[in-house]
């Protein structure tokens, strides 16, 4: 039997269909000819099979398929598919031509307009088409292709959404406008958006389907440099997330108009900061600048770039100016990680505050780092949860197979953690120390998590990490 292979969704998280084509078109020179514009075609289809390939799974029965993940996701519908189903939508629809072609070159950045090559748009509709039905097949023999049940589950009815991607389309108009006064040197088209466009992609969402039109206005956007203000940006997510469209659709290349980093706002959806740099950790860690980089400079969807930067560099300072043992700092570490490697103390934390630091002034250099009050009215509830779980692990070691830390040792700097430096730092580090030291739990326990988490602030998911602990019956 062969691996599983990843279903389309999971690994394809770019822009896909028409408008991912069209961005191929931003991305290169302008064709010179149809053959050219055809070829860009091709080189797209090209890259998305390299990146997601099909293996071969005819030697597999229905189930063993199903099993595997072919039978329930876009497995065997790709790219081309995509790009058919969305080329036909637009030209079997009752739009005018020049909506089509408008449509087009502001998705496309009008590097490519079919019209000066002597073709209507949906002429040249028709030959993406012709390039995409000429390719072999990536189906799996014995099923037509369509898009499979995960995204059936996602995709909601054209008329529930409709009117919200029209709604957005309709705001934009007083940005545009506002863009008009921007200089040339930061537009990345040589026009604006004008009414004649806006109302073209309002046709699109109503009279093709809401979701292909809520892609190309994206790619509009992206390629006119609109510049989008942080809650309509949440308000796109959330449409996104409807049609279920991976983060990154949204994300890539729109210019959003961030708020200051703020590390009281808690807007990750899993865990954060220290705490969350100790989760990455694994058996071939080895405490180097390399690997705290990769959790500073892990910014979530949704976040001011260099907030996670931020807030691992003030949980850091927290700890570095507390009167916590550089003994009880390796402890803390070595319970809330389990790595195999050492810490020394305080130089363990300088390496981390000083790569944060670096990460800041490349993300946002007028940020000046902060230490906010801790919230010290959880402390005693956070305390009461640590002191409960002490007992359960007298007997346990953190990295038993490397080198070992009694958990007595760690359970002892949580509590100075939590009464004397921060209730909230504490509760995330004991939430990944119930991990390390595998500590099993009751739904009663899990319960109050959540709701000391909520009391937090935290993201949906954050003391869900733990909810494998929780014993059955």
């Amino acid at each position: 039997m062969t691996g599983r292979q990843e279903p389309y969704y999971v690994d394809y998280d770019a822009d896909f269909g028409l408008s991912g084509l069209a961005e191929a078109f931003t991305l290169s020179p302008a064709p010179e000819d149809t053959g050219a514009a055809l070829a860009l075609v091709t080189a797209k289809l090209d890259a998305y099979d390299r990146e997601c390939p099909v293996g071969s799974v005819d030697h597999l029965s229905a189930d063993e398929r199903s099993i595997l993940g072919y039978d329930t996701s876009h497995d065997d519908w790709g790219y081309a598919e995509e790009l058919r189903e969305d080329v036909r939508g637009l030209v079997e629809s009752p739009l005018a031509d020049e909506a089509i072609r408008a449509v087009w070159r502001a998705a496309a950045g009008g590097g490519w307009d079919p019209a000066a090559h002597g073709m209507s748009a949906r002429d040249w509709l028709r030959r993406i088409d012709e390039t995409c039905a000429a390719r072999p097949s990536r189906k799996v023999p014995g099923r037509r292709p369509a898009p499979g049940s995960w995204w059936g589950a996602w995709r909601p009815a054209a008329d529930e959404v409709r009117d919200d991607v029209v709604a957005e389309i309709a705001g934009i108009a007083g940005i545009a406008e506002a863009a008009e006064t921007r200089s040339c040197r930061e537009r990345s088209a040589g026009f604006l958006p004008s009414p004649d466009i806006l109302s073209a992609l309002e046709e699109v969402a109503v009279r093709v389907h809401p979701e292909l039109g809520f892609r190309l206005f994206l790619r509009a956007l992206k390629v006119y440099s609109v510049r989008i203000e942080k809650a309509r940006y949440d308000r796109f997510q959330a449409l996104g997330e409807r049609f279920g469209h991976p983060a990154a659709l949204i994300d890539l290349g729109l210019d959003i108009a961030w708020p200051p980093i703020d590390t009281a706002r808690r807007d990750a959806t899993w865990d954060f900061g220290f705490s969350h740099l100790a989760g990455q950790a694994h058996q071939d860690w080895r405490e180097s600048r390399e690997e705290i980089r990769k959790t500073a400079a892990g910014d979530d969807f949704g976040q001011t770039p260099g907030s996670a930067a931020a807030v691992l560099l003030e949980d850091t300072l927290r700890l570095l100016r507390s009167a916590l043992p550089d003994a009880a700092v390796t402890a803390l570490w070595t319970g809330a990680s389990n790595s195999p490697g050492r810490t020394d103390g305080r130089d363990w934390l300088r390496l981390i505050a000083d790569v944060c630091r670096e990460r800041l002034r490349e993300a946002a250099p007028a940020y000046t780092p902060v230490v906010a009050p801790a919230r010290s009215e959880l402390a005693d509830t956070v305390l009461r949860e640590v002191r409960e779980t002490a007992p359960a692990v007298a007997d346990k070691a953190a990295s038993p197979h490397w080198h070992p830390v009694l958990a007595t040792d760690v359970m002892d700097a949580l509590e100075h953690v939590v009464t004397r430096i921060d209730p909230d730092l504490g509760f995330r580090l004991f939430l990944r120390v119930l991990i390390t030291l595998s500590v099993p739990l009751t739904r009663e326990q899990y319960d109050r998590y959540r709701a000391i988490g909520e009391r937090f602030g935290y993201g949906e998911y954050h003391v869900s990490d733990v909810d494998h602990l929780i014993e059955a019956g």
